[in-house]
């Protein structure tokens, strides 16, 4: 599978890929500087959010979610489906 700029794709959890555009919607409030608390975000709180509304989830899953959402965030760009 290749990329919308043509480069190769790294992803392999299809399932994971698909359900990330609904998850970082739910996880964008928490990393808006915005929203922030003594100029950190409420990363923590982003967690928990998961565990509670995807309970399917393995921790594992849940971590490489929130990981991705930041780096997404902070880039300032919108996840692809």
């Amino acid at each position: 599978m290749t990329t919308a700029d043509g480069g190769e794709d790294r992803r392999v959890n299809a399932r994971m890929r698909e359900r990330f555009v609904e998850i970082y919607d739910i996880l964008e409030p928490f990393f808006d500087p915005a929203n922030s608390w003594a100029g950190q975000t409420h990363e923590h709180l982003a967690f928990r959010a998961l565990h509670e509304r995807f309970p399917d989830l393995s921790g594992e899953e849940v971590l490489v979610i929130v990981i991705a959402a930041k780096r997404v965030f902070g880039s300032g760009g919108k996840p692809v489906p």
